[in-house]
């Protein structure tokens, strides 16, 4: 037993699915809190949620629909970001959580612009999950990157 726990304290044992509940709800949380941050969360911005927790969770859409609700569940229900952080690091490599930093940056510019909130919350929980600030400016070259193929492959088949 005590073998077991640790394994678990120091990270050898795989993740149990609860674990791997808890992480898909603290990133859907902090993509939550992103869009909401201008006090506007528009369609676009719960679109992109959806469609990068689908990619990044490998998930279906009603499952997706389920696990949006559930951390806005979890947003209400929190005042601090703390514990969706703590779960990010908690599970995740470096690299991983510079994917979660574009995929922020992803939700920001969702709806075409980048509010000052938003930019302020983006460095802040990159710095909570310690992502260094390169990476992070990387993570959101990508994220703008992403944003202008999806708008040149949408102009082209209007």
């Amino acid at each position: 037993m005590l073998d077991r726990v640790l394994d678990f304290l120091a990270g050898r044992t795989p993740p149990t699915v609860a674990d791997a509940d808890e992480l898909a709800i603290a990133v859907a949380a902090l993509l939550i809190e992103a869009a909401r941050m201008d006090d506007h969360f528009e369609a676009a911005e719960r679109a992109t949620i959806e469609r990068v927790l689908a990619e990044r969770f490998s998930l279906a859409p009603a499952a997706v629909r389920t696990l949006v609700a559930d951390a806005e569940q979890a947003v209400r229900d929190s005042t601090q970001l703390f514990p969706f952080t703590q779960a990010v690091c908690n599970h995740l490599s470096l690299d991983e959580r510079v994917q979660i930093v574009e995929m922020l940056w992803q939700v920001a510019y969702a709806d075409g612009t980048l509010d000052p909130e938003e930019d302020m919350l983006l460095r802040r929980i990159a710095g909570l999950i310690f992502v260094p600030d390169k990476e992070r400016g990387f993570a959101r070259k990508r994220a703008l990157e992403k944003l202008a193929a999806a708008s040149s492959s949408t102009d082209q088949t209007d």
